[in-house]
């Protein structure tokens, strides 16, 4: 009995990859910046980037529906949650791209799209994320000719949204919203890169 406990126990710690294989740590990034199609489709693009939901945080209801969060009564922004490799990007990396893919000068708004559920906000989910947006959005200012209105909050939960909401501009190109506000936004993010 005790060496199949001993061999059960032994199992437990086989790495669950192949041979040769290494286990890639990754790192998370939640981040609203207005509508989370275009916020998704931005950081899609970006190289080490493993995955990008779209979701809600930053509010009070639990497991809060898209329905309910347009209202803008559960305190939650639509928001990203990226998750990507720190050997091939980093967190600062995302938070230069963030500031370039939206206007973090208008409070609630992006737009066409206006609620508290569209504001500016980085999640930071330790010190040292926290003290990455700070000197970021410092940075940023710089660039702007009005005041920076981003919120700098700590993370309390993400809600995943409903599936339709996922991947939106991959699965619907040919709607209007990724046509007229979407793709535009792409087209001027690929120019400023070979800039």
């Amino acid at each position: 009995m005790r060496l199949l406990i001993a061999a059960i126990a032994l199992l437990s710690f086989v790495p669950n990859h192949a041979e040769g294989e290494t286990m890639v740590q990754t790192e998370t990034a939640i981040l609203g910046a207005g509508c989370f199609w275009c916020v998704e489709a931005v950081f899609e693009e970006l190289d080490g980037v493993t995955s990008v939901v779209a979701g809600y945080s930053g509010g009070h209801t639990k497991n809060p529906t898209y329905d309910e969060v347009c209202t803008g009564k559960t305190g939650h922004a639509e928001v990203a949650q990226i998750v990507f490799n720190p050997a091939k990007t980093s967190y600062e990396r995302l938070l230069e791209v963030f500031w370039d893919a939206h206007d973090p000068t208008t409070l609630n708004r992006q737009g066409a799209d206006v609620g508290t559920q569209y504001r500016s906000v980085i999640f930071y989910q330790d010190e040292r994320q926290r003290t990455a947006a700070v000197k970021s959005k410092a940075e940023a200012q710089k660039k702007f000719g009005q005041p920076i209105v981003t919120e700098i909050k700590p993370l309390t939960e993400f809600y995943k949204a409903e599936n339709y909401h996922q991947d939106y501009f991959r699965n619907h190109r040919d709607a209007p919203y990724c046509r007229l506000v979407i793709a535009p936004k792409l087209e001027k993010l690929k120019a400023k890169k070979r800039d």
